[in-house]
């Protein structure tokens, strides 16, 4: 098999129960990160959000697995990309860790404008220019 048909099936590879997976991981990240968001608006120390930081990671690294493994196309899709704008966001914070809140509040803002904005634009690839889901 060329490393092509491995990265970006044609058609894209389908997870058994890829839906289910993803609202349960999608259910645990807005519960995560909305813990996380809560404790640095108010005020927790960086120790008590360290488990809840993780939580976060790990429940967004999953979600981006179940998107990855039909098709790492998904990373040229616009949903993909701005996944990739949250983390560029967040990797801001330790370097800006007085703008913490507004950058995790933009990147909030983010997620629900990317996950409810039509398929038409979400699943649009900038590599094929062209939507890529067929929908």
């Amino acid at each position: 098999m060329a490393l092509r048909e491995l990265l970006l099936p044609v058609p894209p590879r389908r997870l058994p129960h890829a839906r289910a997976w993803n609202v349960v991981f999608r259910t645990a990240h807005i519960a995560v990160v909305g813990t996380l968001l809560g404790g640095h608006v108010f005020g927790l120390p960086p120790d008590r959000l360290t488990g809840w930081l993780w939580a976060s990671i790990g429940t967004g690294a999953a979600l981006m697995a179940i998107e990855a493994y039909a098709t790492l196309d998904w990373f040229m899709q616009v949903s993909g990309l701005l996944v990739l704008l949250k983390l560029a966001l967040l990797l801001l914070i330790p370097l800006a860790w007085d703008a913490r809140v507004p950058i995790l509040f933009t990147v909030v803002a983010i997620a629900g404008i990317g996950s409810h904005m039509p398929g038409r634009y979400r699943h649009y690839s900038v590599y094929y220019r062209r939507n890529t889901r067929g929908k």
